[in-house]
């Protein structure tokens, strides 16, 4: 941001429902602040863990949530898919005894799969596209994929007394997180590298943000690309991040099974442990936690981050704006 363009260059870490919701949030932030060119203010760098291949096409969840949300074709009530989506592939794939019978691809979502699908076949990167999908509508924001290397998230959990591999999306999905995981891991990441953009975004930002998504799963896999934890040290921009927990829950979905996976209490303060402040080899600068969690707001700063209490809820579309300002206030930006 300088004095001869005013608009702010946001980064966002991001996936899930939460950041799709956050990241929409962001854009509408900026635009009440009169920034309307927000594409070229705000760059998002989406979890790519969640990713997988079914049925023969490759799939990217949380790079469809944001995508969607941005779009305004997201299917608020289910929280995930294409708004007035019809099931008739997924019925007939089913009856041939193909793919998973308990994860839904509705018919619109199925031509996103199969147009990402073919260019990445032809021989396109992630990147190149994940560009092409976000070129169809005006999203307002740049997306990039945390890397072009598929490092698709496994499980491991203990079954009856026996340890075995999982898919995410099949201990996620089918087994809703009952199944009680050992470690999470992603093949492969050790080599990947950041996305191209990806650290060159974050070293020239004016403040990047981690949404309110999944720590582990969600932010985690984006922070264990060799590289992208550096390039969060190492820039000139403060990094702000969101508490995914509200009066000591979860907002959505399982992250609390996660966080105890991997040793993290579910609360604020513990999350923003987690992350860790930067002048302690950590990442964050401050950490924006529930009204419901002040009382936590004095452990988060004998953290050596600095607490803002916030309203968290992102209720609707005002709420979530709200919130990513505040984040942006917190930020000087």
């Amino acid at each position: 941001m300088t004095a001869s363009d005013p608009r702010p260059r946001v980064v966002v870490l991001a996936g899930g429902v939460g950041g799709s919701r956050f990241v929409a949030g962001v854009r509408g932030g900026l635009r009440a602040r009169g920034v309307a060119d927000t594409a070229s203010a705000i760059t998002v760098v989406v979890n790519t863990g969640d990713d997988l291949w079914l049925s023969g096409v490759r799939l990217q969840p949380d790079v469809d949530s944001i995508l969607y949300a941005l779009a305004g074709v997201n299917d608020t009530a289910r929280g995930w898919g294409r708004e007035g989506d019809t099931e008739r592939v997924n019925a007939e794939l089913q009856a041939w005894g193909a793919g998973w019978p308990w994860f839904t691809l509705g018919d619109l979502d199925l031509g996103t799969h199969l147009a990402r699908t073919g260019w990445l076949r032809e021989g396109l990167s992630v990147t190149e596209v994940v560009g092409r999908l976000g070129a169809r509508w005006p999203l307002g924001a740049r997306l990039l994929p945390m890397t072009d290397t598929e490092v698709d998230t496994r499980v491991i959990v203990s079954d009856a007394g026996r340890m075995r591999e999982l898919h995410f999306q099949e201990w996620w999905t089918r087994h809703r997180a009952a199944l009680d995981p050992v470690r999470f891991e992603n093949p492969g990441i050790a080599e990947a590298v950041p996305a191209p953009g990806v650290a060159e975004a974050i070293a020239e930002a004016d403040v990047v943000l981690i949404a309110p998504s999944n720590p582990v799963v969600s932010i985690g896999p984006i922070l264990a690309v060799p590289g992208i934890r550096g390039a969060l040290r190492d820039t000139a921009a403060p990094v702000i991040g969101v508490s995914p927990i509200i009066g000591g829950r979860v907002v959505r979905g399982m992250a609390d099974v996660c966080l105890t996976a991997i040793g993290v209490e579910t609360s604020a303060a513990a999350v923003a442990s987690h992350y860790g402040a930067r002048a302690d080899g950590g990442l964050l600068d401050a950490w924006l936690l529930a009204e419901e969690d002040a009382a936590a707001a004095d452990d988060v700063a004998r953290g050596g981050i600095r607490p803002i209490v916030a309203p968290l809820w992102m209720t609707d579309a005002d709420a979530s704006a709200a919130l990513a300002a505040r984040a942006l206030q917190a930020a000087g930006v």
